[in-house]
């Protein structure tokens, strides 16, 4: 039922889907782009839901604590993270611990690690896809053609710095809803 009402939204907003995930991956690191507003958390709650896969994302701990919004979170796919004191040193082996301990893990992120215009991403989700041997899923949120565009699977070789030079070279240019904030 979920579905049918993401999928009738998405046409009356005039939204489609170009790819999708591979059939029967059950791990990976989406990354998706520009992150320039709330809105991009409905338009891949939407997603998900007219796809039907279940993907998660990183939430700081603290928003567990009221009641509605830790439900809330809970429901939509949020996994606490400390962010504070020396828990903040260990995201990263924390999740990599998370994808070794389940049998399933779609972990959606945003690579500018803000809603703020950035130079450059962060490379948590690649030592994320790295430390837990799953690839990166590359998507956009390309708000003024209205198409989320699936644009590659990539598999991380370890060498961060040219990795992340070709990872940014792939996804540039596509327009978030405040164009000014997209990734260029």
């Amino acid at each position: 039922m979920i579905k049918y009402f993401f999928k009738l939204m998405f046409k009356v907003a005039g939204w489609s889907i170009d790819g999708q995930l591979s059939k029967g991956l059950k791990k990976c690191v989406i990354i998706v782009v520009p992150h320039t507003s709330f809105a991009d958390f409905f338009v891949g709650v939407a997603v998900r839901a007219i796809q039907g896969f279940r993907a998660s994302y990183l939430v700081k701990e603290e928003l567990f604590k009221f009641f509605p919004l830790a439900w809330f979170l809970k429901k939509t796919g949020g996994i606490p993270i400390a962010r504070s004191g020396e828990a903040k040193n260990n995201v990263v082996d924390s999740v990599v611990n998370l994808y070794h301990q389940r049998e399933s893990l779609i972990l959606a992120m945003a690579p500018e690690g803000t809603r703020r215009k950035v130079e450059h991403f962060k490379t948590g989700f690649y030592r994320i896809a790295l430390g837990a041997k799953v690839p990166i899923i590359m998507v956009a949120f390309d708000f003024e053609s209205r198409v989320v565009r699936y644009l590659e699977e990539f598999e991380p070789t370890g060498d961060m710095k040219s990795d992340m030079i070709y990872i940014e070279s792939r996804m540039k240019g596509y327009i978030g809803k405040k164009p000014e904030l997209s990734f260029n």
